[in-house]
């Protein structure tokens, strides 16, 4: 392929596009009178019903990765066929949600062949994650692949290795078949880019399925994938896990290894970006974190810490403080009734439960989108101009920003530091074990309308480990009513998110994914 700096964004967009579509074979591609009519809002329960799948097919992808993995391992499932079903499946999501940004379905059936090959001839699973697909969010590099993390100018020049953590997981048995979409420079909390388009959420494809790594949340939401791996910056495992009703975890730095990967801001390290599993069980996200962990990733990533997996006892009676708001926006009313009754479950098992006030969260927003941009928006505004692509309007903070001095950036790492070291005084002398509060104010939000990354970047800021869980409920007009906050709205943004959620949020039933369980544990 020729230099992009002499072809136009929009001919590489396309070029890209249908490289996409060939790479899909016509035999897994649902015929369009099969599909779900664009006035079907959710379509997750379509693949039980579309005639599409076989009995076996839908057996193995309605799997978790636990209870796939000991069948890999004993051979009672063959991985060519573990790796077939979630490769069809995965067409099928990418059709209704448009999730996916690049595929290696013969590669990885090769692969499944030789593992399958492997344990017929050894009678032993080459590793932990034996013939188990998994997905990756497009910046991991994988040789031969494109990661054009949203970029026109990065069409057509393949990674010439892989990244360190699909090393590590390749060599523990893991086959790769898709990577999934994000937004430009992953740097948007939707999953929308001038290159793939936009990703949109299963439960309801009006809404977004998050960004930055919501081509990972929509495809583990349609079960074409057992397990994602994305990445956080700002939100960016919480968000779409969050808006698609699933589990993540955002661990903190050094804990799995970033050697290798794609970045849309390289060399910008004021805030760390951290990957990290995504998955429908939270037990997929301890054996996941465990079997990388044992893998030693410090002796493959320098900056990953020489800490082995540790069993942690939890004290007799846990301590945790509850944060209602951040301060800046209340949480729409579903989520808060889903946080109040998650509350009530933890105090009926003897947790002790205590208020947390959000007195410093607007200063550590304010920090990280001040190192979002300190380099002008240059990193991500050269990339844009190679082939003359627009900056999207999601974007505009980088257009307007000025470049910091050396000095001036110092000073803004220490004043970094300042809050993080306050707000370590603060958490010990609360003596608390963690944090519970909504991932985001809302359920999701209409596609191009997300706003507020408040209450999942201070903890990028802080760089504390944490998770989002579903709380099993889905918003309910009724029983909402009684949560429809009285008093004024926090400032702008949180008045127009109210009145965003009071327009659309009972017109689909999207269960609530709204907490992250903050600790400094992992």
């Amino acid at each position: 392929m020729g230099s992009l700096k002499t072809e136009t964004w929009e001919l590489a967009a396309a070029r890209k596009r249908e490289a996409l579509a060939s790479s899909i074979p016509s035999e897994w591609l649902v015929p369009v009178d099969l599909l779900p009519s664009d006035s079907q809002k959710d379509v997750t329960s379509w693949p039980e019903t579309s005639g599409w799948f076989t009995a076996k097919e839908l057996a193995i992808t309605d799997s978790t990765a636990a209870e796939l993995l000991p069948k890999l391992a004993s051979g009672e499932l063959k991985s060519v066929d573990v790796t077939k079903a979630f490769c069809k499946r995965a067409v099928a999501a990418h059709q209704l949600t448009n999730c996916l940004s690049e595929t290696c379905f013969d590669r990885a059936l090769a692969t499944a062949k030789a593992l399958d090959e492997h344990l017929e001839r050894t009678g032993k699973p080459l590793g932990p994650f034996h013939g188990l697909p998994i997905s990756l969010k497009d910046n991991f590099n994988l040789k031969g692949l494109d990661s054009t993390v949203g970029f026109a100018s990065h069409v057509g020049h393949p990674a010439e290795y892989d990244a360190v953590l699909p090393t590590l997981l390749k060599e523990a048995g893991a086959v790769f078949y898709v990577k999934t979409n994000v937004p430009t420079a992953m740097m948007i909390a939707e999953s929308v880019n001038n290159v793939f388009g936009r990703t949109v959420n299963p439960r309801n494809r009006d809404l977004t399925s998050g960004g930055s790594s919501g081509g990972e949340s929509a495809l583990i939401t349609m079960k074409g994938s057992p397990w994602g791996i994305g990445t956080d910056i700002g939100g960016s495992l919480r968000i779409p896990a969050a808006c698609t009703g699933i589990f993540t975890l955002r661990p903190s730095f050094g804990r799995f290894p970033t050697l290798g990967c794609k970045s849309g801001m390289s060399g910008q390290e004021a805030v760390h970006s951290v990957n990290g599993p995504m998955a429908r069980s939270i037990t997929d996200l301890e054996l996941y974190s465990k079997e990388v962990i044992s893998r030693q990733t410090w002796l493959a990533d320098p900056r990953c810490v020489p800490i082995p997996w540790r069993t942690v006892e939890l004290p007799a009676k846990l301590r945790i403080a509850v944060m209602w708001d951040d301060g800046m926006v209340r949480p729409t009313p579903p989520v808060a009734r889903a946080l109040k009754h998650t509350v009530e479950k933890l105090k009926a098992a003897g947790v002790e439960i205590l208020d947390w006030v959000p007195k410093d969260h607007q200063r550590g927003l304010n920090l990280l989108e001040r190192m979002f941009v300190a380099d002008g928006g240059i990193s991500i505004k050269k990339e844009l101009e190679k082939t003359g692509e627009p900056l999207r309007p999601e974007m505009v903070a980088y257009g307007r920003a000025k470049e910091l001095g050396t000095y001036d950036m110092w000073q803004l790492h220490l004043e970094r530091v300042d809050f993080q070291k306050q707000y370590l005084d603060r958490w010990n002398a609360a003596g608390i074990d963690a944090i519970l509060c909504p991932t985001t104010p809302f359920t999701s939000a209409k596609s191009g309308q997300f706003k507020h990354v408040g209450y999942t970047g201070v903890y990028n800021v802080l760089d504390y480990s944490c998770v989002s869980f579903p709380t099993g409920l889905s918003a309910d007009q009724d029983l909402d009513a009684a949560f429809d906050p009285e008093k004024k709205p926090l400032g702008l943004v949180c008045e127009t998110i109210r009145s965003e959620c009071r327009s659309f949020l009972y017109l689909m039933q999207l269960p609530l994914i709204k907490y992250i369980h903050v600790t400094k544990l992992c």
